[in-house]
């Protein structure tokens, strides 16, 4: 078999699935990223921007950044930590929850042109296999920063 470079053809498949879905989120008015933020902030609703940043691997003066913007838009709000004064807790809004609604059967859609003639068994295949390959670059990460750290 000749060898080719998995990691070029999944950064392929995963830049053409970001212009495919920017593609659809922008008649909304919302970037990729932006709905990135909204769709983790929606099953975490109440977490610090650290914690928020974390779970998405962005510096948080990048994430603030994005946070301010998403409030000038009056899809999130931030409220004070009940018991931490200088901490602020992120929470979506009724317009961030209607744009999600609108924007989750965009994703669905361009799913399903990415997945169009690839049965649920390949899918199944496809997934359980690029699953293995995350776990094995997160263990060897994980191994390097014990070693060097």
């Amino acid at each position: 078999m000749e060898r080719r470079n998995i990691g070029s053809m999944v950064g392929d498949v995963s830049r053409l699935m970001r212009r495919a879905f920017d593609e659809r989120a922008r008649s909304i008015g919302v970037t990729r990223p932006q709905w990135v933020v909204l769709s983790v902030l929606s099953h975490h609703e109440g977490i610090n921007q650290g914690g928020l940043a974390d779970m998405l691997e962005v510096e948080p003066i990048t994430l603030c950044r994005m946070i301010d913007r998403l409030q000038d838009a009056e899809l999130i709000e931030r409220r004070r930590h009940p018991s931490d004064r200088r901490a602020w807790c992120l929470h979506l809004t009724e317009k961030a929850h209607g744009q999600l609604a609108e924007l989750r059967p965009l994703a669905d859609e361009m799913m399903e042109t990415a997945m169009e003639g690839i049965s649920d068994a390949e899918q199944v295949a496809l997934w359980n296999t690029l699953e293995t390959i995350r776990q094995n670059l997160s263990r060897r990460t994980m191994q390097a920063a014990v070693s060097h750290g």
